[in-house]
């Protein structure tokens, strides 16, 4: 985001937001918005001055919670020290990655997710079904962008593919460095609605920006033609004000997306399996070899795809355990918390 003024309301700042600044904050408090994640900090804009904060393990000043990108925080108007999170109309996040239990933000207070993949080997609809999955459970609208369609020799294919995803969700074939090819994106991105891409790294997200953007500020990578995947060129999550008025996020590619807690998006993003399990004969139907099935009648007789329902069960049982994972995790500390405050007021008696 370059370092030009702008207003609350270009800024994304709705009703939503503007209903929870009272009359008091406005006297001592200051709406911002999280343009910027660094490891170790984030930049966040007022519309007139852009403030670097510090991130602690434990949140970013007195808030109990990590701020993402998309974020709008109040800031004290003296000091520049955030105040408060203002409630999210949505959240996307993941678990994150590596051994260690907890919950990565990746962006919040989005409108429109657009789900970025390649018309070559990284198109993958396993992986892909997490996105929609995600999306769905946030609430937000998305849409499936093949990019680099210069380069494929059956598109047609790829989209047949995707179709497979949700009966709904609109797709974009595009060359991402062709601007009269990226036009058709154009709708989604109306003046003050927020969107995020996501993708693999190398799908030509940054290329797309850039396209969209009418700038080559960012420098983007080439495709490594031994496997056609890109090198990595995004390292940060920012906000970028686009010629339109819309806000779009552009995040590191993603080589991990675990779900957590995310039965609702699985529900409707496999409605077609979903709806079935209410006609199963045990509650607790697992889906695999119980009597009763209508799960399993209904693959037997074509009605339903194998890939499908094993991606399904496999994101069932990956979000339930993550789930209790962190629910694990959050009893512990509550635990350890609990008895650091007896053995204090045990040594201050």
């Amino acid at each position: 985001m370059n370092q030009n003024e702008y207003s609350l309301a270009d800024l994304g700042w709705k009703d939503s937001f503007r209903d929870q600044f009272s009359a008091a904050d406005k006297a001592t408090s200051l709406p911002a918005r999280v343009i910027k994640t660094h490891k170790g900090h984030l930049v966040v804009s007022t519309g007139k001055n852009e403030h670097l904060l510090q991130i602690a393990e434990t949140g970013v000043g007195s808030l109990n919670e990590q701020p993402t990108v998309g974020d709008w925080l109040l800031l004290d108007a003296e000091s520049f020290v955030p105040v408060r999170l203002l409630t999210r109309t949505s959240l996307l996040q993941r678990m994150s990655p590596g051994q260690e239990v907890k919950l990565q933000p990746i962006a919040a207070n989005i409108d429109t997710l657009l789900i970025v993949s390649s018309c070559n080997t990284e198109f993958n609809l396993n992986r892909l079904e997490r996105y929609v999955c995600l999306a769905l459970d946030a609430g937000v609208e998305f849409v499936m962008v093949l990019t680099k369609a210069d380069l494929a020799d059956d598109i047609e294919e790829f989209k047949a593919k995707a179709r497979q995803l949700h009966e709904t969700m609109p797709i974009m074939v595009v060359n991402a460095k062709d601007n009269e090819s990226v036009s058709c994106l154009k709708k989604w991105f109306s003046k003050g609605e927020s969107l995020v891409l996501l993708g693999s790294s190398g799908v030509g997200k940054t290329t797309l920006l850039n396209t969209i953007n009418g700038t080559e500020k960012d420098k983007t990578g080439s495709i490594r033609l031994a496997d056609e995947k890109g090198r990595h060129t995004t390292t940060t999550r920012s906000l970028h004000v686009m010629p339109s008025g819309a806000l779009l996020i552009d995040v590191p590619g993603i080589r991990e997306l675990q779900l957590h807690d995310c039965e609702n998006g699985l529900y409707n993003a496999f409605s077609e399996i979903t709806e079935l399990a209410d006609e199963c004969k045990f509650a607790n139907c697992s889906h695999t070899t119980e009597p009763g099935c209508a799960v399993q009648m209904a693959l037997s007789e074509g009605r339903i795809d194998i890939r499908r329902l094993s991606n399904y069960l496999k994101l069932l049982s990956e979000t339930q355990q993550n789930k209790e994972n962190i629910s694990e995790k959050t009893k512990r500390k509550s635990s350890s918390g609990n008895k650091k405050k007896k053995a204090k007021s045990k040594w201050i008696g």
